[in-house]
């Protein structure tokens, strides 16, 4: 099959319904959960903030618009490699010079939602992703992984989404040897649905914040706030993630979606 024919292929399963397209974006706003860190280490990204500027009045009598406030890594959002030190001398490490083929890939989805539901300190380790492959076939190179925990069900709550005690976050991501092993196999990136791509208390791992150091260190990109794992399959969907061209952006909220066959 030439490439013309495939793409006239998926562009009448997109119109027949044969490939559905998934949503994996969580809605931005006000009461979006945001990262909270640690008063000692940076400032908080501030609160999204949407501002009117007309909605067909003496402002703009034939049009509405509004201005925005938002942090780069609010949300849905994208990490870019420059957003860690370790990522800091890439050229192509920007929003802006991330080369746009990158944006769509194959994705592997690993299930991990009846693990976290019972440990919401659940890691994912290398010896789990390779469990994974044995029953659902091998991470290729250029692919995504993707981490299920069904954490976005605790999207509506800031609390529950954060889960923070006096001890810290509480929540799932992936233990250093997972990070590495899944770059081993030449993976485009790593996500999650939780508020970043490491698990909640990754400052304490050796290195500190694995999926980030490790990542961007190899050039590689992370994408956080993820929704509607659930409804994608182990293998097979495409994944969509394309950041705004942000000039030297660390990275951008972005509409992730993902394309599914129906077969």
């Amino acid at each position: 099959m030439t490439a013309a024919n495939a793409l006239g292929q998926l562009t009448e399963l997109l119109v027949s319904g044969g490939v559905e397209v998934v949503d994996l974006t969580a809605p931005l706003g006000p009461n979006t959960p945001l990262l909270k860190l640690p008063p000692e280490l940076a400032k908080d990204t501030p609160k999204i903030e949407i501002h009117r500027i007309s909605e067909y009045d003496q402002d703009g009598p034939f049009w509405a618009w509004n201005w925005l406030k938002v942090g780069e890594h609010s949300g849905t959002h994208f990490d870019a490699p420059h957003h860690w030190i370790t990522g800091k001398d890439f050229s192509d490490g920007f929003t802006d010079t991330i080369p746009v083929k990158n944006f769509v890939a194959p994705v592997n989805v690993i299930d991990c939602s009846q693990q976290t539901a019972e440990n919401p300190d659940f890691l994912l380790t290398a010896e789990g992703v390779k469990a994974w492959e044995a029953a659902n076939g091998e991470i290729k190179p250029g692919e995504w992984v993707v981490m299920r925990t069904d954490w976005d069900k605790r999207n509506e709550s800031e609390d529950a989404f954060l889960n923070a005690d006096e001890n810290g976050p509480h929540s799932p991501g992936p233990s250093p040897d997972c990070i590495q092993y899944i770059l081993e196999k030449g993976a485009i990136g790593w996500g999650t649905q939780c508020i970043g791509t490491d698990a909640g208390a990754a400052g304490g791992f050796e290195p500190p914040f694995p999926a980030h150091n490790l990542l961007h260190k190899n050039n590689r990109y992370g994408l956080a706030s993820l929704v509607n794992l659930d409804k994608l399959p182990a293998k097979g969907a495409i994944l969509i993630v394309a950041p705004l061209k942000i000039v030297q952006g660390t990275g951008s909220p972005v509409r992730a979606l993902a394309l599914v066959s129906k077969a």
